[in-house]
């Protein structure tokens, strides 16, 4: 996927001559990353790094591979993103997309979801959601639907009330490597937990920083446009999570993230990036905490016999787990409470418990656990959900 390095030095300074100085507002960078995506950029060949390789190569289960199997070829062509966020139980469900681009994934969930669910893309470039909607009736009439599933928006995902996005209305919010792109994270993540209804979850891949991004990164016009100026320290992602309302981040995949051009590799200097899938669920705002003990029915599609929830927890069917106060509210709260036998335990936390160490979060160290992207794919993606 590595681009000629002499054509795209050339190309880039063309293309955003106007916009390599310093960027002073959120304005600046969506210009930037607009006229990135919009224009520059052909296809997902033409990125600096390796973040969209992983999920291009990796199996996904039967039911997510045939759904992105039938997506239409120029619709994949224009994909961008760096994970396959991609989690069960959808049938039925309102999906809200942030980014969503050439509209790919959408179409996917557009199947996952089933003819009485519903799938909102959200983009802010107008290209993109022109070239998306230009696919409607095919998938429609692909996936043998009465009328179209699928509906695209532009606008911005810190502003998803003014893109006519309702409060509460959303079972599942996903982004596929785009929350780096914005300028203000917290506000992205603030709109997904007003779009979401109780229980409902934000499943999301993007980049991550090994530490703090500096300022003079953040500064540059084309380490916004890769993804790596507006990358968060993974650590930032719990802190800002909680001070949201969200559940403690559930960490699903990792992969390390190769830089292809030196000029690029050179500005990241000591900074590593990696790709992670995480999981966040908005719990009732007053949720029991008490520590139970859940049996898996193994009533879940494509899980009959074990359903790892993220790199931390693996049920098995018909075999009982103990979880903590927080994991318990999830499963009793989530669309996952059918799928569960609950039984709460009368253990208060531990103070331990109350300080936790968040190192199984680490994408850095998932990623160094689960080896080359391709490698962590086939070890991984046949048991998450």
């Amino acid at each position: 996927m590595k681009a000629r390095e002499g054509d795209y030095n050339s190309q880039i300074k063309l293309c955003l001559k106007a916009h390599l100085d310093a960027m002073t507002s959120a304005d600046d960078v969506r210009e930037t990353v607009k006229k990135y995506y919009g224009g520059r950029l052909e296809s997902s060949c033409d990125l600096q790094t390796s973040a969209a390789s992983c999920s291009l190569s990796c199996s996904p289960v039967p039911s997510v591979a045939e759904a992105l199997r039938l997506v239409h070829p120029e619709v994949t062509k224009r994909f961008f993103g760096c994970g396959l966020p991609f989690p069960a139980k959808l049938e039925g469900c309102r999906v809200l997309d942030l980014g969503s681009g050439s509209g790919r994934d959408c179409y996917a969930f557009s199947k996952l979801v089933g003819p009485s669910g519903h799938v909102t893309g959200i983009d802010m470039t107008e290209e993109l959601i022109t070239a998306s909607r230009q696919y409607i009736e095919y998938h429609q009439k692909k996936f043998d639907y009465k009328k179209s599933n699928v509906t695209f928006v532009q606008g911005y995902m810190e502003k998803l009330g003014e893109a006519g996005i309702q409060s509460d209305s959303m079972d599942i919010v996903l982004s596929n490597c785009v929350i780096c792109l914005c300028p203000d994270e917290r506000a992205v993540l603030q709109q997904a937990y007003d779009a979401l209804k109780e229980g409902g979850e934000l499943y999301f891949s993007d980049m991550y920083a090994s530490k703090v991004v500096p300022q003079h990164m953040k500064d540059d016009a084309i380490l916004w446009g890769e993804g790596m100026g507006g990358a968060l320290f993974w650590q930032d992602l719990i802190a800002l999570a909680h001070s949201i309302g969200f559940s403690t981040p559930h960490l699903v995949s990792a992969s390390h993230i190769v830089i292809y051009n030196n000029d690029l590799k050179a500005k990241a200097g000591d900074i590593s990036y990696a790709s992670g899938t995480y999981r966040l669920f908005k719990l009732p705002r007053r949720p029991v905490t008490s520590k139970a003990t859940v049996t898996y029915k193994g009533t879940v599609g494509d899980f009959p016999d074990q359903l790892d929830f993220d790199s931390s927890h693996c049920f098995k069917k018909d075999v009982a787990v103990e979880v903590d106060g927080e994991m318990a509210a999830t499963l009793q709260s989530s669309r996952f409470f059918p799928d569960f036998e609950i039984e709460m335990l009368d253990k208060p936390e531990s103070l331990s418990e109350s300080t936790p160490q968040y190192c199984h979060l680490n994408p850095f160290l998932l990623a160094d656990r689960l080896g080359s992207c391709v490698k962590q794919c086939s070890k991984t993606s046949k048991g998450k959900v």
